[in-house]
């Protein structure tokens, strides 16, 4: 069942896929500090390392799927808030322009929560009715991961197409019942100190792989709420930014002494420290041999927070296995769509 993945960052979207039984055979990510990290994770998959405005659509392989979250920084609310004004949000035609031309079986897109504001109302109508006039039934929807196996509060739009010939819609998997924490996530390295890093490493932790945290100052921004979810909480969400990661709940919450203004409690019975690399890694779901590739800890945390997380990928990927792949071998989704299948 192969598929190609657009904007694939560091690759937790692929990852995702690959476990519900989809085979990324090419990818494509333009940011050079990430592509070591792609191919030591997906050696299967051919990474193309170009512009994806300079790629031809015959240049990539056919495929029953397409996979991506286009550049949201234009999109979110914390960001210049420019949308499809912004070259970044621009981007998206061009996934538009591959899907119309590879004609895969199924898309999914990921954003930001910012795309379904008030002031992006237009854009993102406009956005769906482009899928909608190249042959696809659209689906969208608001999800948080921390309700698909994701110890993270997390929200993001998912958008899901599928061919007409399917002759279904995308439904969005229910919610699970069970939300997993932070003592599900990275309790069992608590007694392992991480290295604390400023900037660039200089070597490695010996015994747990990207078990770095970010030794930096806290800017009022960061000290205007507070940072610290406590051991039975989800996390908070993990941003591309060690500056901003959110702090170990070793720590007791953050006091507020006046409006947006916090401190950090003198009577702590531990100090505050920001999570480390790896244990953002554990609240995105990403396996611990899924090694991260940085020579600056800010590239491990810009990896790590930009993706997609694993857990909620493959919760997406598998509905979609079982819509296409399963549902096409127990009860037919018309003779051109088998024809497709058999072919991809």
């Amino acid at each position: 069942m192969n598929i190609i993945s657009l904007f694939s960052g560091c690759g937790g979207l692929d990852l995702g896929f690959r476990l519900a039984g989809f085979n990324p055979v090419w990818a494509n990510e333009y940011d050079k500090s990430i592509w070591d990290t792609y191919n030591f994770n997906h050696p299967e998959t051919i990474l193309d390392r170009r512009d994806i405005r300079k790629i031809k659509s015959d240049e990539i392989p056919n495929c029953i799927g397409i996979i991506g979250g286009p550049p949201c920084q234009s999109w979110s609310e914390a960001g210049a808030k420019r949308g499809i004004d912004d070259s970044r949000g621009q981007l998206f035609w061009e996934y538009i322009r591959i899907v119309r031309d590879k004609q895969p079986l199924f898309f999914l897109a990921e954003n930001v929560s910012g795309i379904l504001a008030p002031r992006n109302k237009e854009a993102f109508t406009y956005i769906l009715s482009q899928f909608e006039e190249i042959g696809y039934r659209v689906s969208y929807k608001l999800l948080n991961a921390k309700n698909f196996g994701v110890p993270q509060d997390r929200q993001r739009v998912i958008v899901v197409g599928y061919r007409e010939i399917l002759g279904l819609g995308f439904e969005f998997p229910a919610p699970g019942t069970e939300v997993l924490t932070l003592k599900d996530a990275i309790l069992d390295l608590q007694a392992i100190a991480p290295m604390s890093v400023k900037g660039k490493l200089d070597n490695y932790h010996d015994s747990v792989p990207n078990h770095e945290c970010a030794d930096l100052g806290f800017s009022s921004i960061y000290m205007s709420r507070n940072r610290v979810r406590s051991w039975s909480e989800p996390s908070f969400t993990i941003q591309a930014s060690g500056r901003h990661a959110p702090l170990h709940p070793q720590a007791n919450k953050m006091i507020l002494v006046a409006k947006d203004k916090r401190i950090f409690d003198p009577n702590s019975p531990h100090p505050y420290r920001r999570l480390s690399v790896r244990e953002c890694a554990r609240i995105q779901t990403f396996p611990d041999k899924f090694i991260f590739k940085y020579k600056q800890i800010a590239d491990g945390y810009k990896m790590v927070g930009n993706a997609v997380p694993v857990n909620l990928a493959r919760n997406l990927a598998s509905k979609i296995f079982e819509d296409i792949v399963i549902g096409n071998r127990e009860s037919g989704i018309g003779n051109r769509a088998s024809s497709l299948l058999s072919v991809i």
